[in-house]
């Protein structure tokens, strides 16, 4: 895994602090959301519910759904989603016709082999346990069902890369600032050292239980896709 400096909180303070984070800037996280990827964020949610290719009408459990930007996708799109969070203030804040339930997607409230598919946008790094949260969506995605995990990334191009260090690093903690809490948008650039690099997060979401795993990096590798099948 990507080292992570002591500085970052780890197991069970990372869920409390996580959560209270997200509680702190729910009143303008879509806001800052699409400022600070300039309205990319839209397109790279609708490629993910794109790459999920279910039969309408499918049950989908968006995790870590925060205000519901995925689920309205998903709804959009032509499938059944639930949405969970453990973050109360975000769940408030959502505007969607779909279910929302207050959970840690570590320990969803769903029946084994529920649900026909799975989406999560932007948590995977924001989790105790990366493990125990494909392990988790593995138990309740029903054989021959599809998940797409979306998250931030750094771009394997060394100009492309430099320009997103500076970028990320120091212009995003600016704008998270100005607009929300300066300590939060502090955190999110730097969370990304939790997450291992492509090559080990495919290794990791195919021992959980998923095959024909790939990843696709749109924003010229500023985000990524992680996408399986249930065996």
């Amino acid at each position: 895994m990507a080292d992570v400096t002591e500085t970052l909180p780890q197991g069970e303070e990372k869920s409390r602090r996580v959560r209270a984070m997200f509680d702190s800037i729910a009143d303008r996280y879509d806001l800052v959301n699409r400022i600070m990827t300039l309205g990319l964020d839209v397109g790279w949610r609708r490629t993910a519910v794109a790459e999920l290719r279910l039969a309408g009408g499918s049950r989908v459990a968006d995790l870590a759904c925060g205000t519901g930007d995925l689920c309205r996708e998903l709804s959009a799109a032509g499938y059944s989603p639930v949405g969970f969070d453990f973050s109360t203030g975000m769940l408030r804040r959502a505007t969607v016709s779909a279910p929302l339930v207050a959970a840690d997607v570590l320990r969803l409230p769903l029946g084994d082999a529920s649900v026909e598919g799975a989406t999560c946008g932007f948590a995977m790094r924001n989790v105790a346990d990366l493990d125990a949260l494909f392990v988790e969506t593995a138990r309740v995605v029903r054989p021959a069902g599809r998940v797409v995990f979306l998250d931030a990334s750094r771009p394997e191009n060394a100009l492309a890369r430099a320009g997103h260090a500076v970028y990320f690093g120091r212009v995003v903690p600016l704008i998270g600032g100005a607009l929300s809490d300066a300590d939060a948008y502090r955190y999110l650039p730097r969370s990304l050292a939790y997450l291992p690099e492509p090559a080990r997060l495919l290794e990791m979401l195919a021992a959980a239980g998923f095959g024909d795993v790939r990843r696709r990096a749109p924003g010229a590798g500023a985000a990524q896709l992680l996408i399986g099948t249930r065996g």
